[in-house]
């Protein structure tokens, strides 16, 4: 299999929840994208790129993820995962996630550990986010939703202090300058890589470092 086949391939994006559904509940899931599968092929779609599938309170059509080594449970079960790529490979048909490294939600548990001293495992999680007593670093750090943040700093009144996020203020950004937090993300592409997926599209990867003195 060539590595460079992405280069000329056509890709379908899919958002399951709106794609279709297989259970009548009124949001799409896994088996019913399994059910679309000949269709696609032969609108000639040679990859599926799926948007977010993880679990996630949804405050961001799912980029605030809560567990990455799971799905959503209005999605489907890891067990319908697999059988997605399966059945996507039996028709030639590539299969790419979403990965996510930058942040995750304010309701995983990685960050519930981190921003309270009294939780068992705040002293492993503890320097797994960015935090900061004050909200004056990186100053020249542009607010991206500046209609929704006034900040890219939010004060945390459980562990009095300040936490970064590029984006909205439930998606803090994890600290890449912890080697554990890399070893952890590396994990989380390997789970599926390891599920046959055939690449994956890695999300706002500019802004894994924080730095002084850079405005990206």
């Amino acid at each position: 299999m060539a590595q460079d086949w992405y280069k000329d391939a056509v890709f379908y994006e899919v958002f399951v929840r709106a794609f279709a559904d297989s259970n009548q509940d009124g949001i799409g899931d896994l088996k019913g994208l399994v059910s679309k599968l000949d269709y696609l092929q032969d609108l000639g779609v040679d990859a599926l790129w799926l948007l977010p599938i993880a679990p996630s309170p949804l405050r961001d059509d799912g980029y605030d993820v809560s567990d990455y080594c799971a799905i959503h449970p209005d999605y489907g079960t890891l067990e319908d995962f697999n059988e997605l790529v399966t059945q996507a490979h039996r028709r030639d048909l590539r299969v790419v996630v979403e990965l996510i490294p930058n942040h995750t939600s304010d309701q995983h548990p990685w960050f519930l550990a981190s921003r309270n001293p009294e939780h068992p495992e705040h002293g492993k999680y503890r320097d797994w986010y960015v935090w900061s007593p004050t909200d004056s670093r990186y100053a020249e750090a542009r607010i991206i939703f500046l209609d929704y943040e006034p900040s890219n700093w939010t004060y945390d009144p459980v562990r009095k202090e300040y936490y970064w996020h590029r984006f909205f203020r439930h998606q803090p950004d994890l600290n890449y300058d912890n080697p554990e937090v890399q070893r952890a993300m590396l994990k989380v592409a390997q789970f599926w890589i390891d599920r046959g997926v055939d690449g994956m599209r890695v999300d706002a990867t500019p802004y894994l470092y924080e730095r002084e003195g850079t405005s990206c």
